[in-house]
């Protein structure tokens, strides 16, 4: 397994080796959660030697994900349903975001369909694999959020807003004045979701929370509106 979370050490026992993890939480708190959950490390005392390896003891998720390999999408829905609870919680003690929680227990599932043939039943459980595959996922995102942040605040502290005159108060004006008018071509959802993206500087999160619509929802319609906005006003992409 390429890219697999164990690896032999000292030429005899496996070890379960963690994705290193930053010591800090998404809100840049201390985070005593990105680091190796418990049950891979209680995986460690769980190996016994099988026809010389070394194996899991009787795998419950084992023939599960031998039916996934062949492409059993039955077979994939009982193991979402078996290891979704254990999964979803790794991600949300991480990432303490139950929205964003979601989003990467989804992407976590996707990652296990698609990687599904290389897991070594020898190395680990199937679902200590999984709840290592979700905790280096939940990590990878506070890290990625991390420096969205970061990158966002660089970027506003180095604005430094010009002058425009007399002149380019007018013209900005009628911009504005042009611009409200397509705002009023859109749809209600649309117009909603970019006003509270745009001037009033929500994240697509709090634009879903704020209009009670999925977050996947609040990216389109901004999609949309932006595209049709841009088709009224004449700005060429």
């Amino acid at each position: 397994m390429s890219d697999g979370p164990i690896r032999p050490v000292g030429g005899s026992e496996p070890e379960l080796v963690p994705p290193p993890v930053a010591p800090v939480g998404p809100d840049g708190s201390a985070a005593d959660d990105m680091v190796e959950p418990d049950d891979v490390r209680t995986e460690r005392h769980r190996l016994v030697p099988v026809d010389g390896g070394q194996a899991p003891v009787g795998d419950p998720h084992g023939e599960l994900l031998a039916r996934v390999v062949r492409g059993d999408e039955a077979a994939f829905a009982d193991l979402y349903d078996a290891l979704a609870p254990r999964v979803h919680g790794t991600v949300l003690r991480v990432l303490r975001d139950p929205a964003m929680a979601e989003e990467v227990t989804q992407e976590v599932f996707v990652e296990l369909w698609r990687t599904a043939p290389r897991h070594d039943a020898t190395r680990a459980r199937v679902a200590t694999w999984a709840v290592m595959i979700a905790h280096r996922r939940a990590v990878d995102r506070v890290r990625s959020e991390q420096a969205s942040r970061q990158r966002d605040d660089r970027v506003a502290a180095e604005a430094e807003p010009a002058d425009p005159g007399p002149s380019g108060v007018v013209v900005d004006r009628l911009e504005a004045e042009r611009v409200r008018q397509a705002l009023h071509q859109l749809t209600d959802l649309q117009r909603d979701a970019i006003t509270l993206a745009y001037y009033g500087g929500h994240s697509y999160r709090e634009v879903a929370r704020r209009l009670d619509v999925p977050e996947g929802t609040v990216k389109t319609r901004i999609r949309d509106g932006l595209i049709r906005l841009r088709d009224t006003l004449g700005v060429t992409p």
